[in-house]
Parts: C-alpha cells; sequence; structure tokens
C-alpha cells in the first residue's frame, strides 16, 4: 500500500509539471512533504478543468458526474484506484480539508458546463470563489498544518490571492475563452468593447487583490513562505507585461512570461524569504 501512496503522489506531479510550469517551479521550494501535498491538490482540479475545457469530443457533464462520485467514494472510503483521487484525499483526511470547499470548486467547473457569460459582480466573484479562492483555502489547509488561529488569520489574503491569480489567467486567456470556449468571465465586458480603459480598470481591482494578498504571504509559516512568494512574484509579473501590452493585442494572442525571467524571479523570491525581508 505504501508504494502505491508513493506512486500516487508523484503522478500528482507528473500532472502538475506537465500543465503548470510555474506552478510547479514554485512548489519546488517546498519540503517534500508539503510539496506533495499540494501537487495532490492541483493534480484533483486540474482533472476537473480539462473535462470542462478540453474533453470536447466526449460528454463533459457525464465525466464530470463520474469524477465527483468517484471522489465521493475515495473519502468514504479512503482509497481509489485512480491515482490522482487517490492522494487528493489523502490530503483532504491529513489537513482536514471541509468538503464545502470541493463543493464550491466543483460548482465552479460545472457551471463552465452551461454558462458563458457573466453579467454582474456577483456572478464573476461567486465563479472566482469556487475556482480560485477555495483552491487557496485548501493550499492554507496545508501551509497551517492544524494551526486554526493562523488559518482564520490567513484566510482572507489566501482568498484574495486566489481571486488575482485567477483574473489574471482571465485576462490572459481572454482571447481563448472567447473564441473558443465562449466564455466572458469579466462582468464588465458585459455589452463593452475590451478597450484600454476597460483593461486598466480590471487591472487596478487585480491591483487591489494582490495589495492585500501580500500582507497575508508575509506572515506565512517559512517553510511555505517562499514558494508563495514566487507565484506571486511570478503573477504580478504577468501582470504587469499585459498592464503594458495595448488591449488590442491581448485579444489577439497569450500573453506569456519567458522562462529566464521565471528563474530571475525564483532567485528573488529565494533572497527575500531567506533574509526575511519581504
Amino acid at each position: 500500500m505504501e508504494l502505491f501512496d508513493i506512486t500516487s503522489f508523484k503522478i500528482s506531479h507528473v500532472v502538475t509539471s506537465s500543465y503548470s510550469t510555474s506552478f510547479s517551479l514554485a512548489t519546488r521550494m517546498m519540503k517534500k512533504e508539503m510539496r506533495d501535498a499540494i501537487y495532490a491538490i492541483y493534480g484533483f482540479v486540474r482533472l476537473a478543468d480539462e473535462i470542462v475545457d478540453t474533453f470536447h469530443q466526449y460528454d463533459k457533464e457525464l465525466l464530470l458526474d463520474k469524477l465527483e462520485a468517484d471522489l465521493e467514494n475515495a473519502l468514504q472510503n479512503q482509497i481509489s484506484l485512480n491515482p490522482i483521487l487517490h492522494s487528493f484525499q489523502m490530503v483532504v483526511h491529513k489537513y482536514q480539508i471541509p468538503y464545502e470547499y470541493i463543493e464550491a470548486f466543483l460548482a465552479s467547473m460545472r457551471s463552465d458546463l452551461h454558462k458563458k457569460v457573466y453579467t454582474d459582480k456577483k456572478e464573476t466573484d461567486g465563479y472566482i470563489y469556487g475556482s480560485a479562492d477555495v483552491v487557496g483555502l485548501m493550499c492554507l489547509k496545508v501551509f497551517t498544518r492544524g494551526d486554526n488561529e493562523m488559518f482564520d488569520r490567513l484566510r482572507e489574503p489566501a482568498m484574495r490571492l486566489g481571486s488575482a491569480f485567477q483574473k489574471v489567467n482571465f485576462l490572459r486567456d481572454i482571447k481563448c475563452d472567447s473564441e473558443e470556449l465562449g466564455r466572458s468571465y469579466f462582468h464588465q465586458l458585459q455589452n463593452e468593447e475590451f478597450t484600454e480603459e476597460m483593461k486598466l480598470l480590471i487591472i487596478s481591482e487585480i491591483e487591489s487583490d494582490f495589495a492585500s494578498a501580500y500582507q497575508g504571504i508575509k506572515q506565512l509559516p517559512s517553510d511555505a513562505r517562499i514558494a508563495v512568494l514566487l507565484a506571486y512574484l511570478y503573477y504580478q509579473k504577468l501582470l504587469l507585461k499585459l498592464k503594458v501590452t495595448p488591449s488590442r493585442k491581448i485579444k489577439e494572442q497569450r500573453i506569456s512570461v519567458p522562462n529566464s525571467v521565471k528563474m530571475s524571479l525564483m532567485v528573488k523570491a529565494v533572497v527575500l524569504g531567506k533574509f526575511n525581508i519581504l
């Protein structure tokens, strides 16, 4: 059984490194136990996300129903033959991740099957809470290791960081979401063109989320702080690049940060974190 447990975490690691080089790079800065737990969380959310975003030739609703049923079974029996679900259920039990976070996440994924346009702030915020904020809270459960006082103190910054990451993704992927998936997550774009003014309005909101999140990063346990700081710096750099890129160009191509820049950000995060000069 121990070999199956180890292998399951390794498979979640493969999923993470295959789908997100930046997230994998940040997670690598953690100690193994914490790193494996974050890989398991990412593996699960990526599995659900792939169902609704890329499995176009299959019955997505049926697949999502099956994933949810298999997860419930895994959580109840504390085992799954699906290695990704197996590693995730282990993390849920070990770090006492509330099922309400998982339910909220799956609800947002399910909405991607039917809802295409978000018409007001409440709808956008509701989707982001389920698709990103609760993932930040799952990770925070791992970082705080049962310290409920610390968790409660850092809950809001963790959610704001999740929101910031998701909004940056929305902005970066606006071309793909619109043209390939027919989705529009920014309620500000309802019946409006994506102009330079609209872009800067959205970015101002994201910058506010980042400012609040940064205060929480400074209070994280030392063995989680550098990794989260690295992810924060990467997304800040991506946001800055989006800020200086004309809105028309963002609608035409996917903006990214070169690997060489990511490596320099890693060095910066290590220095800032090691010397506690955040």
